[in-house]
């Protein structure tokens, strides 16, 4: 769906010192992706980039197998992408309703409600509202547009721990029921681990691509068979209790 193939990026005043140097991924519908990595590793630039708002130096970012470029940068935000920021990037003056119909054509007011907003919550001043409220204002409208990919750039750092589980849920959902490719940048290890797919920068290169889903259907597969086993419970309970811990 979205890939990149072969990637370069570097500021063009600092050619010494690349960004991101020649990566390539595939990112599929239907999943949710983490990108995990130290401040400079990389993480923000990739996102500009599949968001075409800013170009590889070398290589090429495809939709469907179709450079970006071809399509012109500006159609393929408008057709493709979505943004969600860390500081939500709401306009201050506007209600919920009004800030969610700048995103797109789709009903305002339903998605808000989809977020869990009431109507009272949608027509006040979003500045009324809690950090945990004005995302997920952000995230109705980025869904406005109806695009297949989703960009989330630290969307949870403003946010407590509950109400930042309560983000990457619905992340979650929007990808395993509405089949959108979610692509989230963070820097929490615990909140990635929810991810389907967690893929760790360092230093310009993709060093890690774990597949959370797999690895989970591997553990149960792992633990069906030391339940079956015939041994004495004491050796059972240890046998299970190492594949957790391998796990983990």
């Amino acid at each position: 769906m979205l890939e990149i193939k072969d990637v370069i990026y570097y500021y063009k005043s600092q050619k010494d010192k690349v960004i991101l140097n020649h990566i390539s991924y595939s990112f599929e519908q239907g999943k949710m992706y983490a990108v995990l990595g130290a401040s400079g590793s990389g993480k923000t630039t990739l996102l500009s980039l599949l968001a075409g708002l800013d170009v590889p130096v070398e290589g090429e970012i495809c939709m469907n197998g179709v450079n970006i470029m071809q399509k012109g940068l500006n159609g393929h935000r408008k057709e493709n992408i979505s943004l969600v920021f860390q500081n939500y990037n709401l306009i201050d003056y506007l209600t919920p309703v009004e800030n969610v119909r700048l995103g797109g054509k789709e009903d305002a007011m339903g998605l808000l409600r989809s977020m869990g907003l009431d109507e009272t919550q949608s027509r006040r001043n979003v500045m009324q509202l809690s950090g945990g409220q004005q995302q997920r204002v952000a995230i109705a409208r980025a869904l406005a547009s109806n695009a297949p990919v989703l960009l989330a750039d630290e969307p949870t750092g403003n946010l407590d721990e509950d109400t930042a589980n309560e983000i990457i849920a619905i992340f979650s959902e929007l990808a395993h029921e509405k089949n959108k490719c979610v692509i989230m940048v963070t820097h929490s290890k615990d909140l990635a681990q929810k991810a389907d797919v967690i893929l760790t920068l360092k230093k310009g290169s993709i060093v890690g691509s774990e597949d959370t889903v797999l690895d989970e259907k591997i553990r149960r597969a792992l633990l069906a068979q030391a339940e079956g086993f015939s041994a004495p419970d004491d050796l059972k309970d240890k046998i299970m209790q190492e594949i957790e811990k391998q796990n983990n």
